[in-house]
């Protein structure tokens, strides 16, 4: 996420043109999956270590990436914002029409990309394949399924929409990049997995509980409440934290969750 949001943030800044930083932001996202996929898939390495390695690397090079571009500056660059698009009638609707029907282009796609995923994973023969990946890999391949590819296409493809995400923060939130702005907003979208039992529209949901206690957390801020906002600023990861206590036991994992597949081994 914080390589694609400084990247794409380069990008836009640099051309003028938002698409294009969109654009540059998912193909670091699929330069990252990549490199996962082929650590853990083909050389089948830990994937916790390959993926915190990762983690780190791209700490530090989303930092480098704008100093070596744009410099120290006294004042932070700017690129325009994503505009709300409002849908028409929709968005008239009293109170849910302003929150639902009148935000930008991310926000649609995001709810877009839920509704096919759902009926990729659950209406198609290739999303069953894909899940029977998930749970057998050994029964999966013993069908002809082709494990590898399967992977290596869940990977890549996740990690483009985590490029997405990460991009999001500088063309709607600020305008420009900063270090470590995702904030561990990243750690939060693992969260909502097992909250959502790896199923797309509980995620969906699940995000929008958790933007909602984020806004709140903004509220308080502004608010005359006398509240510190150290406190205010725990909020989005305590209510984390309680959701995990509360879902974790009825969670539903994929059994083969973060494990690699031999097909040499006899039992896995």
């Amino acid at each position: 996420m914080l390589t694609s949001a400084s990247v794409g943030f380069i990008i836009a800044f640099q051309t003028g043109s938002i698409f294009w930083g969109m654009v540059a932001a998912v193909a670091v996202g699929a330069i990252y999956g990549l490199v996962m996929a082929y650590m853990t898939t083909t050389l089948k390495m830990n994937q916790f270590v390959i993926g915190l390695s990762l983690f780190f690397v791209g700490t530090g090079v989303s930092t480098l990436i704008p100093k070596l571009v744009i410099g120290v500056t006294l004042l932070p660059p700017l690129i325009p914002t994503l505009k709300n698009i409002p849908i028409p009638l929709l968005s008239q609707i009293p109170f849910i029409g302003n929150i639902f029907f009148n935000q930008n282009i991310l926000v649609y796609i995001s709810v877009l990309v839920s509704l096919v995923l759902y009926y990729f994973l659950y209406r198609t023969s290739y999303g069953l394949e894909m899940r029977s990946v998930g749970e057998n890999p050994k029964m999966a391949d013993s069908l002809g399924i082709n494990v590898f590819r399967q992977r290596y296409t869940a990977i890549i493809v996740g990690c483009m929409l985590i490029g997405l995400a990460g991009v999001y923060l500088p063309m709607v939130y600020t305008g420009t990049f900063t270090e470590a702005m995702t904030k561990g907003r990243g750690w939060l979208a693992s969260a909502l997995c097992f909250f959502g039992g790896w199923r797309p529209l509980p995620i969906l949901f699940g995000s929008l509980f958790f933007a909602a206690i984020e806004v709140l957390s903004f509220w308080v801020q502004v608010s005359r409440l006398n509240i510190q906002y150290q406190f205010v600023i725990m909020l989005p990861y305590v209510a984390t934290i309680i959701v995990m206590v509360l879902t974790f036991k009825r969670s539903t994992t994929p059994k083969f969750l973060g494990s690699n597949y031999d097909r040499e081994k006899r039992t896995l």
